[in-house]
């Protein structure tokens, strides 16, 4: 099994989802699906339906969290060298045919977030980035096709989630 790298935010993040899945959610949904048994004939009853939907969407994601947990290896960036990109490193990127400057963070895949700039170590710019170093050039294979990017800065930034 792949271990799945996060730093502490990110394990206490998902930990609260699971708690509150458990302990609050499921109760409250279980409620939900005994009103609408309560209706009548459940063939036809929209409300019980829409009720088992929300538990079975529900219950996949508890078993997702706790497949995440177990697989969880909390990282503290801080504590690791940003020479070279590692998890935790900011990268600041330039596109060298635009000229163009994107800056980006390797997470973990529980705190990507596109709108911060957060990229999970599993995505593809990220799977290349590992390893290199300020002055590098290097064509990254990306979805939307190869883009030619040299290496600015390599550091490390405090991550936050909120």
């Amino acid at each position: 099994m792949n271990k799945e790298p996060m730093t502490e935010m990110g394990y206490e993040k998902i930990t609260k989802e699971l708690e509150e899945l458990k302990t609050v959610t499921r109760g409250e949904v279980a409620k939900e699906i005994q009103e609408a048994r309560e209706l009548g004939d459940l063939k036809e009853n929209a409300e019980y339906h829409a009720a088992k939907d929300k538990q079975g969407l529900m219950e996949g994601r508890i078993s997702f969290l706790e497949n995440l947990v177990a697989l969880a290896q909390i990282i503290n960036p801080a504590e690791l060298p940003h020479a070279k990109v590692s998890f935790g490193s900011t990268v600041t990127l330039l596109d060298l045919d635009t000229d163009d400057e994107k800056t980006y963070t390797i997470v973990g895949s529980v705190e990507a977030n596109a709108d911060k700039g957060y990229i999970s170590f599993n995505s593809p710019l990220a799977k290349q980035l590992l390893g290199k170093e300020e002055g590098d050039d290097f064509t990254a294979k990306l979805p939307s096709g190869e883009v030619d990017f040299e290496i600015q800065e390599v550091k490390y930034v405090e991550i936050t989630l909120d």
